[in-house]
């Protein structure tokens, strides 16, 4: 009977041993998700950017950045099943320089009340979504900020250009 007990007790210990392991294995999964959501929640770095493009600050770009018209932007959001919230800002770029566009970079952001970023993103517009802006034409600039918490103070929103190149 003793040698019954005996391996009743490690069939016992090796029950609990494997239900442990398991759980220590599920925690660790847990949290890898958990980094992987908190960090793929906070672009702004890394981001691709228009190369030999003119930029703020230059003469050319005061020049022309008046013929680069973003209307004002539009946002709408949405809870994910994580329990972040997703924004989509959008605006309308006009191209009324005479010239036409072959590289478009734009910049993104939902401010909290003092203005400071909570979110932000700059974004290659053209030539990544489409080829082209030709003169008097269109086009919709839509730009995805992922990560927000429900505490996050959303106060406001703000799209700019941050650069652009027209064709040869």
């Amino acid at each position: 009977m003793a040698i019954h007990d005996r391996r009743a007790e490690e069939s016992a210990s090796h029950k609990t041993l494997i239900i442990v392991v398991a759980v220590a294995a599920a925690v660790v999964i847990a949290l890898f998700f958990y980094v992987l959501m908190r960090a793929g929640g906070s672009r702004g770095t890394g981001e691709p950017t228009l190369q030999g493009a003119i930029r703020a600050g230059s003469p050319e770009f005061e020049k022309y950045k008046q013929g680069i018209v973003l209307e004002d932007p539009e946002a709408t959001e949405g809870k994910r099943a994580l329990g972040d919230w997703v924004m989509t800002l959008k605006t309308t770029v006009r191209n009324v320089t005479g010239k036409t566009l072959s590289g478009l970079e734009v910049y993104a952001a939902v401010v909290d009340h003092q203005g400071k970023p909570v979110k932000e993103r700059t974004v290659v517009v053209i030539p990544t979504r489409q080829p082209e802006l030709p003169p008097n034409k269109t086009m919709e600039v839509p730009v995805t900020l992922e990560g927000f918490k429900d505490t996050d103070d959303r106060a406001n929103i703000k799209m700019a250009l941050t650069a652009f190149k027209f064709k040869d």
